[in-house]
């Protein structure tokens, strides 16, 4: 027959499930975070000089000019003046005035492109050959010859949707006016060169913007904005970092003449996106946008992403733990206490903080009995503007222990040296990973080809922004700003160099 068992009260009871309570694992691990650490993006202008081929230009100065400027063919009813003599002191016309028919070609020579700042100039050499003919029987024929630079010079300019438009104005100086001349006269013959070489100007005017559409300067301009849509790798491991570039609109600034080649000032604004592990999908390109008219200030930004996987960091906080085990923890209230650590965890936990575990071995100094347990610290890390050092703040501790004296581990992780030795650790290895990849971007980005284009890019500057603690690691933003431009460069099939490794 069963035994009935005595009825407990409340009280008892309760105090009987505490007891158990007690003598169970407590799972007191800080809840982990899953945020993952964003991608930042940043605006970026990147120069962009286009370069192209400036012989369609002097093809159509070529074409405009004609090689025959003007022809000379008029009467001149004073080529000889009137002679005169002095009979009883006064003056006497012995002859009349002789007039003449003047002939000649002002022809130009070969037209040659320069450069002046923002004008491009195209040198004309002019000459002419004139005569003077039928000299009322004095002359059979009298011939002189001058020669000109006339220089035409040009400005360029790009509607919204890249057509050209051209405006010219000539300028020249005779080197050698030509004229004849008789009997102690010179007869010049420059008066006709505005006149004759003003239709000249309207007609290279009229003709020129036809004539610069054929540089295809929205198609050169169309191969770089499609070229520039890149992905670079900027570190290989340890951790990988991607920078990805994405156009989205272009400027022009003006030209300048480089030898055959008219260089265009062009920029883009393009947004700057980093990435930590795998490769981002490769940006996709858009069509080329309307041009704006801005400065074109070349300004490199991007982000260097630090970020620490927190299983990288649990054998720094480990060997930051060993070596402070070497002397005891003094403990108020309790006295010098020996830890030993092992069996680190750190992972991120919710609330932006930076959860670590360890499991404690601690002794008494009077005592031969070791207490075991393990402790946890949940702390939100920071740091000072442009620091790398890491602090915690709002740190909560707590453990799962084998007895009574739990107390003393926890009093280990609330003593001031705990939170801060880790702290510590963290600090230094950060400030030696920014260390370490601004090497390897700088080295990266130096010069990095795709295809038949080159991107070259320098960063300057490097500005420390606030840690944070995601799920997927403990991140120390770094934005770097600083130069980069696109240029063409075919290679010949040269290999296409590699990023470096970390």
């Amino acid at each position: 027959m069963s035994r009935a068992l005595p009825k407990l009260s409340p009280a008892l009871l309760a105090l009987i499930l505490c007891a158990a309570c007690q003598q169970k694992p407590v799972d007191i691990a800080p809840p982990r975070a899953s945020d993952p650490v964003p991608a930042p993006q940043e605006k970026s202008l990147i120069a962009v000089p286009v370069d192209a081929d400036a012989s369609a230009l002097r093809a159509a100065i070529e074409q405009a000019v004609p090689r025959i400027l003007w022809t000379i063919n008029r009467r001149e009813p004073r080529c000889v003046a009137p002679q005169k003599v002095k009979i009883f002191g006064g003056e006497l016309k012995v002859t009349p005035p002789i007039g003449c028919t003047i002939v000649g070609t002002v022809t130009r020579g070969p037209v040659s492109l320069r450069g002046e700042g923002r004008e491009i100039v195209a040198d004309l050499p002019i000459h002419a050959s004139i005569s003077a003919r039928d000299v009322g029987g004095v002359l059979k024929g009298e011939t002189a010859t001058g020669s000109a630079m006339v220089q035409a010079r040009i400005t360029i300019d790009l509607a919204r949707d890249w057509t050209p438009k051209g405006t010219v104005r000539l300028h020249y100086d005779w080197t050698a006016p030509p004229g004849i001349d008789f009997l102690g006269q010179r007869i010049r013959f420059t008066d006709e060169a505005d006149a004759k070489l003003r239709p000249v100007v309207a007609r290279l005017e009229r003709d020129l913007p036809r004539e610069l559409s054929r540089m295809n300067l929205r198609g050169e301009a169309e191969k770089y904005w499609r070229q520039a849509f890149a992905t670079l790798e900027l570190n290989r491991q340890n951790p990988p970092v991607w920078m990805r570039i994405s156009p989205q609109k272009i400027f022009y600034n003006g030209y300048t003449m480089r030898g055959r080649s008219l260089r265009l000032d062009l920029g883009m604004e393009a947004i700057t996106e980093t990435f930590v592990g795998d490769a981002p999908a490769a940006p996709r390109p858009t069509a080329l946008p309307p041009l704006n008219r801005a400065p074109v200030r070349n300004r490199l930004s991007f982000h260097l992403p630090v970020t620490a996987d927190y299983r990288q960091l649990q054998p720094v906080i480990q060997r930051a733990l060993s070596k402070r085990a070497a002397r005891p923890f003094d403990l108020p209230g309790i006295g010098p206490v020996s830890a030993r650590f092992s069996n680190v965890t750190c992972y991120g936990a919710t609330g932006g903080r930076v959860a670590v575990g360890v499991d404690v071995t601690a002794r008494l100094a009077d005592s031969t009995e070791d207490i075991h347990g393990r402790i946890w610290l949940a702390a939100r890390p920071v740091n000072a503007v442009n620091s790398p050092r890491v602090g915690f703040v709002d740190p909560v501790i707590t453990g799962d222990t084998d007895g009574v004296s739990g107390d003393m581990l926890l009093a280990i992780g609330r003593s001031p040296g705990f939170s801060s030795l880790i702290a510590s650790a963290l600090g230094q290895n950060f400030a030696k990973d920014i260390v370490e990849l601004k090497r390897k971007i700088a080295r990266a980005i130096a010069e990095r080809r795709e295809g038949a284009f080159v991107i070259h890019a320098q960063a300057d500057r490097f500005d420390i922004g606030q840690i944070h603690a995601y799920g997927q690691g403990l991140h120390l933003p770094v934005r770097a700003t600083g130069q980069a431009q696109i240029s063409y460069r075919p290679s010949g099939g040269a290999a296409k160099p590699t990023a470096p490794s970390g």
